[in-house]
């Protein structure tokens, strides 16, 4: 079974004929992050910008051989490459789910479940897959089974919150089987009220509602394919270009298969950067071994590319605070056998009371193995300490940053004090450091996969519900936010000096903004959208006055 997936991830490695197309985007406000800074035009030539500067000297250079896109004045910058983001497994059921990301009111986020309710079969289910906060609101609250009910009456409906818990419909339960708690994975409990009646809510931790969702029935390879297109699309709608993609526990190598059909077609509108997690627990090493073999670091194209192991590497170290000796030893041979087979390397943790262990095993790594080249990393650590960060410089380590705090309840900030809480989490100490940072979302069970929310939160430091985590002293500027979020997450796959940047040699990854993100107010950033997305000199989203590219 093993060699059969590995033989479907070599055939993944297939390169994309490069666009012929020459644009000449001109009238705007270029943000280069480069020495020219901002410029009005830039001169795009197949995959590639080989001019940047003023229109007339770019035409020359064209030599008439450019179609122009007139910019009316926006604001254009480097497409944004979420560093975190579990875009693979979101895409494999995407078309088939209710988006409530960004969903103001509780209204039009059962209208949406009314709507897909009426476009498909009476025994399809109805899911909601997470990424949304009942503080996003204006009722602050979840929905309830009999509000479910109404919006999609004798259907099965799945909406899952986070990995906190899960409301189904009656005729969902009925299908699943449950019942009784006893019906129910792990740690996972039916919510009662005080009247001792089930509310329609499943409480359980993340493993528990993970067990559920992996109940529900799965597509099939064509409906994972458009899945992960209209996911794709939603992205560059936001202008989003690239993805690092982490795997996950609860992503298994044969479901790699739509993203890489699709890179195989040439038809994905976003580059996608993978990790692999280990795919079974106790057999870690033996099965990144084999795995090695057949997809070596860096193997694909532009499009679809191998980076590395992670974000579990080895299960005994994966969401676990309290780590044996013997855990430890397994993830250090893991991560030495990684760094001298060259592969890149990240590793999800939560929790800076704990992460001396992690920190700790690196540091055993690196005394026998320089990694640094191969550019590791450490996801989430959400309430890291400025001495933390400085032992991840120290030890060579990048840091992926996600906007979990975002919807971080008060009584969960209830537990820092003052201190800590104006510094959840220390950006511009990181940056101060020199630590590689990227930007992420951590979608799309989690968060929300817009970016400009993702980039509010760093700006101003609040919750979904207004509440302050970091003060002025750790709020970047937007120039450094965005940085993070392009030049930043590029360093992480080792495309730091042709993504991410607007210059002679880079590729034509950029987004065309419906507001000025360096003007716009910071409290209304999440408005962004974008009206052109640019893919490797390929337009991949067109909207507004831009609309008519849309089919070029």
């Amino acid at each position: 079974m093993m060699k059969r997936l590995v033989f479907a991830l070599v055939c993944a490695w297939i390169c994309v004929p490069a666009n012929a197309d020459t644009w000449l985007l001109h009238n705007g406000t270029i943000t280069t992050q480069d020495a020219a800074g901002e410029v009005s035009a830039l001169l795009v030539e197949g995959e590639t910008i080989i001019g940047v500067g003023e229109a007339q000297a770019l035409r020359a250079q064209a030599k008439g051989a450019a179609r122009e896109i007139d910019l009316q004045g926006r604001r254009v910058i480097p497409g944004l490459i979420d560093s975190h983001i579990h875009a693979i497994r979101a895409g494999l059921t995407f078309a088939q789910e209710v988006d409530w990301a960004d969903v103001p009111n509780l209204t039009e986020a059962l209208a949406r479940i009314s709507d897909v309710a009426a476009r498909r079969p009476d025994d399809a289910w109805i899911v909601v897959p997470g990424g949304w906060n009942a503080q996003q609101f204006d009722e602050k609250r979840a929905p309830t089974r009999a509000e479910i009910e109404a919006a999609a009456p004798g259907r099965p409906v799945y909406v899952q919150m986070s990995y906190a818990g899960v409301l189904m419909s009656a005729r969902g339960l009925t299908l699943l089987g449950l019942s009784r708690d006893e019906d129910l994975p792990g740690a996972a409990r039916f919510e009662r009220d005080p009247q001792g009646q089930m509310t329609g809510w499943i409480l359980g931790d993340l493993p528990a509602i993970v067990d559920l969702y992996e109940r529900l029935p799965k597509p099939s390879l064509q409906e994972a394919k458009r899945g992960t297109q209209a996911f794709f699309r939603a992205l560059n709608r936001l202008g989003v270009t690239g993805v690092s993609d982490p795997g996950g526990h609860n992503l298994s190598l044969h479901q790699y298969a739509a993203v890489q059909e699709l890179a195989g077609e040439g038809a994905l509108s976003v580059r996608v950067r993978a990790s692999l997690c280990a795919p079974r627990a106790g057999q870690e090493l033996a099965d990144f071994q084999m795995l090695a073999k057949y997809s070596p670091m860096f193997a694909g194209d532009d499009f679809f590319r191998f980076n590395g192991i992670g974000e579990c590497v080895t299960w005994g170290l994966y969401n676990n605070d309290t780590p044996s000796a013997e855990q430890l030893t397994e993830f250090e041979e893991v991560a030495l056998w990684a760094a001298r087979a060259g592969l890149g390397l990240t590793i999800h943790w939560n929790n800076e009371a704990s992460i001396h262990h992690l920190l700790d095993a690196f540091a055993h790594v690196r005394a026998q193995v320089d990694y640094a080249p191969l550019r590791w990393s450490i996801a989430h650590v959400h309430d890291a300490r400025p001495q933390t960060l400085a032992r991840m410089k120290e030890l060579q380590l990048g840091w992926l940053v996600q906007n979990r705090l975002y919807f971080a309840a008060p009584a969960f900030l209830a537990r820092y004090e003052a201190e800590r809480l104006s510094a959840l989490p220390p950006l511009k100490e990181a940056l101060a450091l020199g630590l590689p940072v990227g930007g992420g979302t951590d979608a799309d069970r989690v968060m929300s996969y817009n970016p400009f929310v993702a980039l509010r939160w760093m700006l101003d430091g609040r919750t979904i519900a207004g509440q302050a985590t970091r003060e002025a002293a750790q709020i970047p500027t937007r120039e450094e936010a965005l940085r993070i979020w392009t030049q930043g997450s590029a360093w992480f796959s080792h495309e730091d000096a042709r993504r991410g940047v607007l210059k002679i040699g880079a590729l034509a990854d950029l987004a065309v903004l419906s507001e000025d993100y360096f003007a716009l107010p910071v409290e209304d950033l999440a408005r962004i959208r974008a009206d052109l997305t640019m893919v490797g000199g390929r337009i991949v989203h067109a909207a507004g006055d831009f609309a008519p590219l849309a089919s070029q």
